[in-house]
C-alpha cells in the first residue's frame, strides 16, 4: 500500500472538516483531506442546502398565493414539485463543484476513501485512493447520520430519513413526522405549504423542546392555525406498513394513517470503525468524543469537530471548531467559545435563537427584565405583510447585559445576527438603545425590544397600561 506524508490530515470534508483543511493550508501545512463521499458533507449534499432550496420554493409559493392582499391577481396557480426536486439538485452540484474548486485552489490532497487511525500518526484509507498516510497532526470529522430506530427501522420505501424525504419526486398526500424537533417542524413547515396534510408526533410536552417556550408555543399555534396536526406527551410505538400506505400506533395518540413516515428522532454519531480504540481515544458515554477548548482529544496532537464532539449540532458551529483545530494544530493558540452560538431554525415562521432562554438565565440565577416588541407593532412588518412573530431580549439587571435573545417571524434567521454579535462582545443592553436602526426596517425590533426591557417603550404602551 502506497504510503503519504502529511503535516495535517482531515478525515472528513463536510462543513467542519473542509474549512479545517483550509485554514491548515492557509497557515503553511500540507494538508490531506479525506472523504468517501461528497464533499460538503450532509449539509450541502442531503441536509442545509438542498431543504433550503425546496423551503425557498414553498416560500415563493406562499408570496404568489397571498398576492392579491398587494393587489396583485394570479389566476390559475400551480406548481411542479419534480422541477423545485431538479433545481434542487442543480444548486447542490453547483455549490459543490465551487467548493471542490476552492479545496484545489488551497492545494490541498483530497483523498477519496473511508479513513481509520491506526495509530496516533497513521491513518490507513481504503476505497478509490487506498494508501497509508502518516500526519504531525489529525483532525475528526467524520460528522453523524439520521438515527435509526430498532421498532421501525427505515426501510426507505414508507419509513423515511431525511435523505429518503428530500429525494421524493412525488409529493405524498399524508405525512407523519416522528420527532418535533428542528429538522421535523422543518418538513412539516415545507410540506404542510405544499399542500400535505401533516401530523407532528413529539414525545415531550412541546416540539422544539430546547427552545424557549414562547418560541415553541408561539409556533405550536401557528401551525395548528395552518393545519399542522400535533401529538405531545405521545410516543410512536410501531409504524405499520400497509398497502397504500403506513398506520403509526402508539401512546396518547390516536392512529396516524398516512401515505409515509419521516423519522426524524435524532442522530448517530460516525464513531465507529474508525480506529478510535486504536489511537487511544476517550469516548464519552453519550457517544461523543471527548475534547478540550482547543477542540484536541485526550491524545495530543489529535483533534475532533462537529456533531461527534459537542451538543451542537450546527453545521456553522462545527466550522467554527474547524478553524479552532486547525489554528491550535499548526501551533496557533486559539479557543472555542459557546456563549453566543446563534441557532436558526427555517420553519414558517422563521426562528432565530442566542444566548440564554429565559428559564436558562434564571436557572443561573440572574435576576432579568424582558423585552418582547410584536411585528404586529412595526410598520416595514405591516407593510410587507409579515406581521405574525416577535422579537424578544433577555437583560441582566444587574449589569444591563444582554444574555440571550429570541425571533420569530419574517427573516428571523437573518435578524438574530445582531445580537449574536452583541453578545459575543458582552454588550449591554444601552449599546443597542444608542445604536441607531434604520427605519423602516425589521432589524427596529431590536431597538423596540430592547427599549421595553428597560421599561422605555417608545411605540408600545409601558406595562400595565
Amino acid at each position: 500500500m502506497e504510503r503519504k506524508k502529511f503535516d495535517v490530515v482531515v478525515i472528513g470534508g463536510g462543513p467542519g472538516g473542509y474549512p479545517a483543511a483550509i485554514r491548515a493550508a492557509q497557515l503553511g501545512k500540507s494538508v490531506a483531506l479525506i472523504e468517501a463521499n461528497e464533499l460538503g458533507g450532509t449539509c450541502l449534499n442531503r441536509g442545509c442546502i438542498p431543504s433550503k432550496a425546496l423551503i425557498a420554493c414553498a416560500e415563493r409559493l406562499k408570496q404568489i398565493r397571498e398576492a392579491a392582499e398587494f393587489g396583485i391577481t394570479v389566476k390559475d396557480i400551480s406548481f411542479d414539485y419534480a422541477f423545485m426536486v431538479q433545481r434542487k439538485d442543480q444548486i447542490v452540484t453547483r455549490i459543490r463543484k465551487s467548493l471542490e474548486g476552492l479545496i484545489s485552489a488551497n492545494g490541498i490532497k483530497v483523498i477519496k476513501g473511508y479513513g481509520k487511525l491506526l495509530s496516533h500518526k497513521e491513518v490507513e484509507v481504503s476505497g478509490n485512493d487506498s494508501c497509508l498516510i502518516e500526519a504531525d497532526k489529525i483532525i475528526i470529522a467524520t460528522g453523524s447520520e439520521p438515527r435509526d430506530i430498532p421498532a421501525f427501522p427505515f426501510d426507505h420505501e414508507k419509513i423515511l430519513d431525511s435523505t429518503d424525504l428530500l429525494n421524493l419526486k412525488t409529493l405524498p398526500k399524508k405525512l407523519a413526522i416522528i420527532g418535533g424537533g428542528v429538522i421535523g417542524c422543518e418538513f412539516a413547515s415545507l410540506f404542510n405549504t405544499l399542500g400535505v396534510e401533516v401530523t407532528i408526533i413529539e414525545m415531550l410536552p412541546s416540539i422544539l423542546p430546547m427552545e424557549c417556550e414562547s418560541v415553541s408555543s408561539y409556533l405550536t399555534k401557528s401551525f395548528k392555525k395552518r393545519g399542522i396536526a400535533i401529538y405531545t406527551h405521545a410516543t410512536a410505538d410501531r409504524i405499520d406498513r400497509q398497502a397504500n400506505g403506513v398506520k403509526v400506533v402508539g401512546n396518547n395518540l390516536s392512529p396516524v394513517d398516512a401515505d409515509i413516515a419521516l423519522v426524524a428522532v435524532g442522530r448517530s454519531m460516525n464513531i465507529r470503525n474508525i480506529g478510535l480504540e486504536k489511537a487511544g481515544i476517550h469516548i464519552h458515554k453519550n457517544n461523543l468524543i471527548e475534547v478540550n477548548e482547543y477542540m484536541e482529544t485526550n491524545v495530543p496532537g489529535i483533534y475532533a469537530i462537529g456533531d461527534l464532539s459537542s451538543i451542537w449540532w450546527l453545521a456553522h458551529v462545527a466550522t467554527h471548531q474547524g478553524l479552532v483545530a486547525a489554528d491550535n494544530a499548526c501551533g496557533h493558540k486559539t479557543r472555542m467559545n459557546y456563549t453566543a452560538v446563534p441557532s436558526v431554525i427555517f420553519t414558517d415562521p422563521e426562528i432565530g435563537t442566542v444566548g440564554l432562554s429565559i428559564k436558562r438565565a434564571k436557572e443561573q440565577g440572574y435576576d432579568i427584565s424582558i423585552g418582547q416588541f410584536p411585528f404586529q407593532a412595526l410598520g416595514k412588518s405591516q407593510a410587507m405583510n409579515q406581521t405574525e412573530g416577535f422579537a424578544q431580549i433577555i437583560v441582566d439587571k444587574k449589569r444591563g447585559q444582554v444574555l440571550g435573545a429570541q425571533v420569530i417571524g419574517h427573516e428571523a434567521s437573518a435578524l438574530i445576527a445582531e445580537l449574536a454579535l452583541a453578545i459575543n462582545n458582552e454588550l449591554t443592553i444601552e449599546c443597542i438603545t444608542e445604536t441607531i436602526h434604520a427605519h423602516p426596517t425589521i432589524a427596529e425590533s431590536w431597538l423596540e425590544a430592547a427599549l421595553l426591557a428597560e421599561g422605555l417603550p417608545v411605540h408600545f404602551p409601558p406595562k400595565g397600561k
